[in-house]
């Protein structure tokens, strides 16, 4: 099978999976519902609990889809305290969306493969019944002989065909509302300062990382060529005048070693921060990494695009990236780079036409390029459903 067939075949059952699962979210948010329409109003303190309920085991689905969810701070006390809180109000709307919408599209989900196998499996068994019976499906089939028994099965390909395109836009649609009513959007002073924390631990750890491995690149590799260059040398005098042969050939290693270590400097040195940079500025290093892309890349950058030295060296790490993830990972025929400047905002726009499903837990680098962004108290946004388009959205401060 090749392998964009098996990857949008996995996509697939993972989309069914996760919209079965959808389905008992909904029902349990079709029940919270009912009951906080009987009692919000008299009793909001037992309806409410159900309600958070119901959200929670949602945050946990999508959690395991992708990003983790905060949940919101306690239930506030008092009758009508609910009515100042945004979380619940966003619950309550999630349970409203969720127990309608959220239910059918689960049954959707659920329900083409039931008809793709009913229909596959209905030359094996269609002799069980009489002809004037018809067949399965959901319009009526005269069967009078073979050709309409293979109509039949020429359906439930179609319905195969449904489930491997729509199925992984079905688990997207169904997992929407959560995702955009059921996040946490505080504004509380100490869950910024708690973020904030988090964020410079975070820098200070790569910050960490990076310096041990500038290390390691100097002690195993520079510092070892160097180290032969010195000994080389010394045999090389020691044996001038008794072997000029072997003088010269000691010579010439010690030349190709003092290449060696100079070409590891260079690259240490572009590790720490390209040059290309300062060389041609932010939009010339872009469009170096997307000419260079595996994968055919269109760059859309205006030429005066500028941004403290720190935030380009970001922006071109998270596209550098990026890029690599597109060309390992996404199976993509074509991808695109957008920057562009917004006041005090940079603003960059990765995407690909690829099978998406991209995840920060499955070790794809994405961890990486979250942490960089946000050392800079930056923002990324990413949206990869299964089945693709996959784009990423970064926006980082860079001063006025």
């Amino acid at each position: 099978m090749p392998l964009h067939v098996s990857r949008r075949v996995r996509a697939a059952v993972y989309a069914l999976e996760h919209l079965v699962l959808g389905i008992g979210t909904a029902v349990l948010a079709l029940t919270s519902a009912i009951w906080t329409i009987v009692a919000l109003i008299p009793a909001p303190q037992l309806a409410l609990p159900a309600v958070r309920l119901a959200a929670d085991r949602e945050r946990a689905r999508l959690s395991r889809m992708g990003p983790e969810i905060a949940g919101p701070d306690p239930l506030p006390q008092g009758r009508w305290a609910w009515v100042r809180d945004p979380a619940i109000r966003r619950e309550l709307a999630w349970t409203g969306i969720h127990a309608t919408a959220g239910f059918v599209l689960g049954l959707m989900g659920l329900t083409l493969p039931l008809w793709a196998l009913q229909d596959l499996t209905w030359p094996v068994y269609f002799w069980l019944f009489e002809p004037g019976e018809g067949g399965p499906g959901i319009a009526y089939w005269s069967m009078d002989g073979p050709l309409q028994v293979f109509y039949v099965f020429l359906l439930g390909l179609f319905w195969v065909l449904m489930v491997i395109f729509f199925g992984p836009l079905l688990a997207w649609a169904q997992a929407w509302p959560g995702r955009r009513l059921l996040t946490r959007t505080d504004t509380d002073p100490s869950v910024r300062i708690a973020h904030l924390t988090a964020t410079r631990a975070a820098a200070l750890d790569a910050h960490a990382m990076e310096l041990r491995r500038i290390e390691r690149s100097l002690h195993d590799g520079t510092q070892n060529r160097l180290v032969a260059v010195n000994m080389l040398l010394g045999a090389a005098r020691r044996a001038l005048t008794r072997d000029p042969a072997a003088a010269e050939a000691a010579l010439d290693r010690a030349q190709e070693a003092a290449e060696q270590a100079l070409a590891e400097l260079r690259t240490v040195v572009r590790g720490i921060l390209p040059p290309v940079l300062a060389d041609r500025g932010l939009p010339g290093a872009l469009a170096g990494l997307t000419t260079n892309s595996a994968v055919p890349t269109k760059l859309d950058v205006s030429p005066d695009v500028r941004a403290p030295a720190s935030v380009e060296a970001t922006a071109y790490y998270v596209v550098a990236e990026a890029l690599t993830n597109v060309t390992k990972h996404s199976g993509a025929s074509n991808a695109s780079v957008a920057v562009w400047r917004d006041r005090d905002r940079l603003f960059l726009r990765v995407g690909d036409d690829g099978h998406g499903g991209a995840d920060e837990t499955r070790g794809s680098g994405l961890t990486g390029i979250r942490r960089r962004i946000e050392a800079h108290d930056g923002r990324l946004t990413l949206t990869s459903p299964f089945g693709g388009p996959t784009t990423m959205l970064v926006e980082l401060p860079c001063g006025s």
